[in-house]
């Protein structure tokens, strides 16, 4: 609240993201979705007394879901055809603020300190923005008659301001704003400039260098660089005894004799390396993903386990680099057919072969794989952050 009045924070998210490749405000970013990130900046402000998402039809549940635990209230809306649709509608949800601060969800950045100052200049001056002067030479674009651009004059750059948000405003005056533009509120890009035409002033506050707006790949890119590892690595344990009547499947190859007892087909190699790139992509374990109660999984190929893992990590955002496997076992014999091996993990992770090592020790007589009562294996993998 500010001086008894509370305050709204309307987080703008009914965009479908097609510029940056991608629905932005469901992107993981170090392992919190984009809306989340900038829903988080606002609830950290004491200022905001309640949160309101607005977000593509049908998604109202799940961006509720996402922005559970922030320590605010939330309330979460379905999204117009334009921008300016969404936002009112947002507004309309936070009727019982006097004061309102709309941001943008594709600025996961901001800090709760910006968010206070706009929030206050707010409150004073009925209209405030975060902005920064600019600081390169501005040009004007001449018309060409459809050839390259052209410079046509150079602007005043001592009277430039590129916008942000956090924008803030007094939830009457925002209402008249868009009431009196209309249809026409469809075309502006933001919301002060809607207050702008009334000739009422917009206050400009300090904006911050970081607090860039996620529009496209490469955007992501930074971010992702501001916030995650460019790589990772995980490491896998499995361990399985032998057992009568069993196939004895390794690397989704096929090998003579007694085979490991398991809920799929126990595959162990397949199994330490799905769990070395869970591990590496901060995805939890084999037994979260494919539980040995779920009979989905009863006896099938550890090989569609290894896809559906690789498919996992990459819709985190990851892609395999490389993998290494050691297998602790008295028998098979694993040399003859390792190439075999390798081709089968590679496809099955979307890799070439020469991106999976398989090699294999004997125990040396010692312990469980000494005795020749089961097999273990140790797995590692290298996963690099995808390019979109």
């Amino acid at each position: 609240m500010i001086g008894g009045e509370r305050v709204g924070g309307i987080v703008a998210a009914g965009g479908s993201g097609t510029r940056a490749g991608v629905a932005k405000q469901w992107l993981s970013l170090g392992g919190q979705t984009v809306l989340r990130r900038s829903a988080a900046t606002l609830a950290a402000c004491e200022l905001v007394d309640v949160l309101v998402a607005v977000v593509p039809p049908g998604e109202e549940a799940r961006a509720a879901a996402d922005l559970a635990g922030l320590g605010k209230p939330v309330r979460a809306v379905a999204g117009g055809p334009a921008r300016a649709d969404s936002v009112k509608r947002g507004l309309a949800a936070a009727d019982d603020c006097a004061l309102v601060l709309v941001h943008d969800a594709a600025r996961p950045f901001a800090t709760p300190a910006l968010v206070r100052a706009v929030a206050l200049a707010a409150a004073a001056e009925g209209a405030a923005l975060a902005a920064l002067p600019a600081s390169d030479t501005v040009k004007e674009a001449a018309p060409n008659a459809g050839g390259a651009p052209r410079a046509g004059r150079t602007l005043d750059r001592r009277t430039l301001w590129l916008a942000q948000t956090p924008q803030g405003f007094r939830a009457e005056v925002l209402r008249r704003a868009f009431a009196e533009a209309g249809a026409a509120a469809a075309e502006a890009t933001d919301e002060c400039a809607l207050v702008e035409r009334l000739g009422l002033p917009v206050a400009l506050v300090p904006g911050e260098a970081g607090n860039f707006k996620i529009t496209s790949a490469e955007d992501v890119e930074r971010a992702r660089a501001r916030l995650e590892a460019p790589v990772a690595m995980g490491v896998g344990y499995d361990v399985h005894p032998f057992g009568p009547g069993r196939r004895l499947v390794l690397g989704g190859v096929e090998f003579e004799g007694d085979g490991l007892v398991g809920h799929s087909d126990a595959d162990i190699c397949a199994h330490a390396i799905g769990d070395a790139v869970l591990g590496a992509a901060g995805l939890g374990d084999l037994g979260r993903h494919f539980p040995d109660t779920d009979d989905r999984w009863k006896g099938v190929s550890s090989l569609v386990l290894l896809r559906e893992i690789a498919r996992k990590a990459a819709a985190a955002g990851w892609r395999v680099g490389n993998c290494d496997v050691t297998l602790a076992a008295r028998r098979p014999k694993i040399a003859p057919r390792a190439e075999e091996m390798r081709a089968r993990l590679a496809e099955a992770l979307g890799v070439a072969p020469a991106q999976v090592n398989v090699k294999a020790t004997t125990g040396e007589r010692l312990g469980f794989v000494g005795r020749g009562e089961g097999i273990a294996a140790h797995a590692v993998a290298l996963l690099y952050r995808a390019a979109l």
